[in-house]
């Protein structure tokens, strides 16, 4: 498909995208200052399936998001529109909210809770430097976590 036609343009614009286009007369922007322009901030993330974790859901790991602290969140099945709970990043993690059932935060939220306690050293770097680390390095820190 050609993004450059008429037809193209109104069917993105039906898919509720909107495109602007900033001017920078000067030089190239940053990447952040592209991203600071829409309101939006880098993020590397990935969602990590229960084989991995060992925790009967899926784990959410994410750099700096928003103004919280670090965090982990836990789904039944990833998707921004799914149930959540979030999950401090700490030696000593808690739930910190969640919109899961009741019944399946009870289920789940023992082992989460224990495999972010296992793994908070990196989950935090992850957190505050990873934005900056390179595929290999993001690759590698994923096959470094520990399992419960």
């Amino acid at each position: 498909m050609r993004f450059d036609t008429p037809s193209a343009r109104a069917e993105i614009a039906a898919m509720g995208v909107q495109e602007t286009i900033a001017v920078w007369t000067d030089r190239e922007p940053t990447l952040d200052e592209e991203l600071t322009a829409l309101g939006e901030e880098p993020v590397e993330m990935a969602n990590l399936p229960p084989e991995w974790t060992g925790v009967l859901a899926v784990i959410f790991i994410s750099t700096a998001m928003g103004q919280h602290g670090p965090r982990v969140k836990l789904y039944l099945k990833p998707g921004r529109g799914q149930p959540s709970a979030s999950i401090s990043i700490s030696p000593n993690p808690r739930v910190l909210a969640s919109s899961l059932d009741e019944r399946d935060l009870s289920r789940l939220a023992p082992k989460a809770l224990e495999w972010v306690a296992l793994n908070h050293e990196a989950l935090t770097t992850f957190w505050f430097e990873g934005e900056s680390w390179m595929d290999d390095r993001v690759t590698a820190f994923k096959q470094g976590l520990k399992r419960v």
